[in-house]
């Protein structure tokens, strides 16, 4: 039977998150639970892997565009609260717990802590057309497809092999808010049902975007050039799919 529907043993799955608290870390496991327990669901055997945490100094921007990651509760009460081992660990050694690992927050695993496992990743931009830091705003900068892309991580930044692209719907009378608001949404979708999404990989392979390099974060008088481009990037790309 395939692996992926054999509902008879639970999937062995590590969320890979902070010792903090963490929204994304949080909004996840509630999604996770909620598809496991539904009648039919394939069930889920979810463990936290807990790296270290290191607060950033904060930024000045302009859009804010994810929510502020650190307004939830810590992974360890989240954890204790649903009943899910709870197993910290570092950047160069992640325990060989489960079948698959979701990363619902880390920087970068290094070669050594990814070793053989599969772990996948919600990178919120198109790659390779939007790789690195800020892909939201700089998908609008340089007028490349906003979405979101499932992929295997290994070694080089936002470039494993990649299992799905979504593309975010646009509107015309989108503000920057609730563009940013629908795509963050999408990306917790998409993250949630990753099991589906491996399984249509199977049936078809993803279309094809120019390569740029990673960026880093949107420097603020970038970000107002991004700003003054939005109304022609939603001309552009708005009941495009």
């Amino acid at each position: 039977m395939n692996q992926l529907h054999d509902s008879e043993a639970p999937l062995r799955l590590g969320i890979i998150s902070y010792d903090h608290a963490h929204l994304k870390t949080e909004q996840l496991v509630h999604r996770l639970l909620f598809k496991s327990g539904l009648a039919g669901g394939r069930k889920l055997d979810l463990k936290l892997l807990a790296l270290p945490f290191s607060s950033r100094p904060p930024r000045t921007v302009l859009v804010a565009h994810r929510p502020d990651q650190e307004k939830a509760v810590t992974t360890r009460e989240l954890a204790h609260r649903h009943g899910l081992e709870f197993l910290t660990c570092t950047y160069d050694s992640i325990p060989d717990v489960s079948d698959y690992y979701v990363v619902a927050g880390a920087g970068i695993i290094s070669p050594k802590g990814i070793g053989k496992k599969r772990i996948i990743n919600v990178h919120p931009g198109i790659i390779p057309s939007a790789r690195g830091l800020d892909a939201f705003k700089w998908s609008i900068l340089d007028g490349v497809p906003l979405g979101v892309t499932l992929h295997f991580i290994d070694a080089e930044v936002d470039a494993g092999e990649i299992i799905a692209i979504v593309r975010t719907p646009i509107y015309l009378s989108d503000s920057l808010d609730t563009l940013a608001r629908r795509h963050y949404e999408l990306e917790l979708e998409v993250h949630s049902e990753f099991l589906s999404f491996l399984d249509a990989k199977k049936r078809g392979a993803c279309p094809v975007y120019p390569e740029k390099p990673p960026r880093m974060r949107m420097p603020i008088g970038v970000e107002r050039e991004m700003i003054a481009k939005f109304d022609d990037y939603k001309q552009k790309f708005a009941g495009a799919s």
